[in-house]
């Protein structure tokens, strides 16, 4: 098949370098993936999917896939080859009866959570609103609604894939169980997907959600408080501890702009539940303390400013099995040195119903440990790029001896390709295996990859 050939076949574009709209389509959140594909597809539904699909493999032609764009690790646009921008495939459809959601695969969160909230429905999503639903699910997906209803893939009840073989398959624990084992939590490696079904769950439409900034100099000690508060608190409950610089704006006195920070960024389901957070506001002198009521959607959305689209990005983590006053320490000493205007770190308290589902059953393993620990740094100059990263690998590595090996897919870098089996710990093995199946020749890996058994 040539590109005139695909070019009739589909009912999306085709565009190459010098037609309109080519330098947006493959444009991404993360400006330091500046590449350039000879061709983009913008899929309109799966018979397009199927159809480049098929032309990448019978032309041996790089494929690279675009859903919400806001891969870490710059995966979803390559340098050459074909990609296949799933952007424009934007349909929802919820049956309330059922408590189901049927999602396309160009869809966002913040476009989900408003659909869904409106009938007082929700299904756990990450909480930035600009990731792509397909992406964070078929990896993960956890947020703020995770201690209580589990992962994004806990929820999936099933996925359409278009194969590496060019079929449109359904994958659902009655059909193509093994895919769909592997769809969970590797996605990316098996298939695209190009409908995704996610149960939802009956949520308040007003949570009860706020943020307790402290200066850095508290975040020892309240840290360690951190620890014993959230092991007993409700799974309705979460709450991130969030480092970062203070910005330059009214809300903040400007005595503190500019200088580290610890942020307790939190949800309740619960809107009443104000004691539930009582504890948060007696650690010292909050620099900033806003406790209340807000929508749902807006909930989501809290972290949007703070990782704006354009600025250059790089991702580091790890998994925790406990805040040790040693993995404090580290903490303590690294953050007040870091780099970038857009530059956090964050722990994920974990557990709940995300550890209470064994390992084995799908193939995400993080299931044991008790915290994910992300160093995001953001920053806008190319020419801070060593400096940067040096800052971000630095603080990485003195986390490792307080971590347990594992990491949590989603938040690897682009040079961590050696940590892809340490993300999947024993379920590596049979991923290996099925990727033999399901992708022979590893058409599919232009992602965090797991290559075929040879």
């Amino acid at each position: 098949m040539d590109i005139g050939a695909l070019r009739e076949r589909l009912a999306g574009e085709l565009l190459q370098p010098e037609d309109d709209g080519f330098s947006d389509a493959r444009r991404v959140w993360n400006v330091r993936a500046d590449r350039s594909p000879d061709v983009v597809v913008r899929c309109r539904d799966s018979g397009d999917v199927a159809a480049v699909v098929a032309y990448a493999r019978e032309t041996g032609t790089a494929l690279s896939v675009k859903g919400g764009g806001h891969s870490y690790a710059m995966n979803t646009v390559g340098e050459g080859g074909v990609l296949l921008d799933l952007s424009l495939m934007k349909a929802i459809e919820l049956d309330r009866d059922a408590g189901m959601a049927v999602v396309e695969p160009g869809v966002v969160c913040a476009e989900l959570d408003r659909a869904t909230v409106e009938h007082g429905l929700a299904t756990p999503l990450p909480t930035v609103s600009s990731v792509g639903v397909a992406g964070a699910a078929l990896g993960g997906g956890s947020g703020y609604l995770s201690r209580k209803y589990g992962l994004s893939l806990d929820n999936l009840v099933s996925v359409d894939v278009v194969t590496a073989d060019g079929k449109e398959v359904r994958a659902s624990e009655e059909e193509n169980a093994d895919l769909f084992w592997a769809m969970r939590g590797a996605g990316a490696n098996f298939g695209v997907a190009t409908t995704l079904r996610f149960r939802l769950h009956e949520v308040p439409r007003e949570m009860l959600a706020g943020q307790i900034v402290y200066p850095f100099e508290d975040a020892p000690e309240a840290l360690r408080f951190f620890r014993h508060y959230i092991a007993d608190a409700p799974h309705e409950f979460q709450c991130y501890p969030f480092m970062f610089r203070v910005p330059p704006i009214e809300a903040f006195p400007e005595s503190f702009h500019g200088q580290p920070a610890l942020d307790f960024v939190f949800c309740h389901a619960d809107s009443g539940a104000a004691e539930v957070v009582e504890p948060l506001r007696e650690l010292g002198e909050p620099i900033l303390d806003l406790v209340g009521p807000l929508p749902y959607p807006e909930i989501q959305q809290s972290f949007d400013a703070a990782l704006p689209a354009g600025q250059r990005y790089y991702s580091k983590a790890h998994y925790l099995d406990e805040l040790s006053d040693a993995a404090i320490d580290a903490i303590a000493a690294h953050v007040p040195e870091m780099h970038g205007e857009f530059t956090a770190a964050y722990l994920e308290p974990l557990g709940g119903a995300v550890g209470a589902i064994d390992r084995s059953s799908t193939a995400f393993a993080g299931r044991d440990a008790r915290y994910s620990f992300h160093i995001l740094s953001g920053w806008t100059d190319p020419s801070d790029d060593t400096s940067v990263m040096a800052w971000v690998r630095s603080f990485h590595d003195a986390m490792q001896p307080h971590a347990n090996g594992g990491v949590y897919v989603n938040l690897l870098g682009e040079d961590e390709s050696a940590r892809v089996p340490a993300a999947y710990a024993e379920n590596y093995s049979r991923l290996a295996e099925l990727k033999t199946t399901w992708d022979p020749d590893n058409l599919f890996r232009m992602n965090h990859n797991i290559e075929p058994v040879r």
